[in-house]
């Protein structure tokens, strides 16, 4: 949050769209700046501080916001779930659309501990077997017990981005790389809102 703070510079006047996102996350957030949290409808939280927050429903590929309505879109750990390639796209579409600036964070997929299964390297391995192995050979499933649908229903949610799809998918955007033991942990694209009138000043 303070690397968010420091490269993006919001202010108490600062609208944020918080697409996925959750109240936890701003909690020793400094700024009073007004945070939207737009959630799907079943993993929305109960509301609370309205002064601070609004709560929203909506899908993060298909915002029904204008273009720059917000001053910042932010995003943490979110795109990997939101589907296949082409729903990732516009996912990164929209945040790059309806945010003068963007801050968008994922787990890096070259990490060899897969987070949302606490288990390392099944990740890697070709999509058909892993749905095969979720309850049987990963922290995830020795936790949960899922049947084999809600096993395979929980992957199919999961598609984890490499950098090169991570500068793919946000083309104007700045890439910071956090590293764990010198490989890459996760990816952050960011846009000040700045850049954004920079390059609209060029068409």
């Amino acid at each position: 949050m303070l690397c968010f703070i420091d490269r993006i510079q919001p202010t108490a006047e600062t609208r944020i769209l918080d697409i996925g996102g959750y109240s936890e996350t701003w909690r020793d957030f400094p700024i009073g700046s007004k945070i939207t949290l737009l959630n799907l409808p079943k993993y929305a939280e109960k509301p609370q501080s309205p002064e601070r927050f609004e709560y929203v429903y909506g899908d993060g590929r298909r915002l029904e916001y204008t273009d720059g309505e917000f001053d910042i879109v932010f995003s943490n750990s979110v795109i990997e779930h939101v589907g296949g390639k082409d729903q990732q796209r516009a996912f990164a579409a929209e945040a790059r659309r309806v945010g003068k600036a963007y801050w968008v964070q994922t787990p890096a997929k070259e990490f060899p501990l897969e987070p949302h299964l606490l288990t390392p390297f099944i990740h890697w391995l070709p999509a058909y077997w892993i749905p095969r192995l979720l309850r049987f050979f990963t922290v995830w499933g020795w936790i949960t017990r899922p049947t084999r649908e809600q096993a395979r229903s929980f992957w199919a949610e999961i598609r984890p981005l490499t950098g090169r799809e991570v500068r793919e998918l946000f083309p104007d955007a700045t890439i910071l790389v956090q590293r764990f033991l010198g490989i890459p942990k996760s990816y952050i694209a960011y846009r000040r809102a700045r850049e954004k009138e920079k390059r609209a000043a060029l068409f």
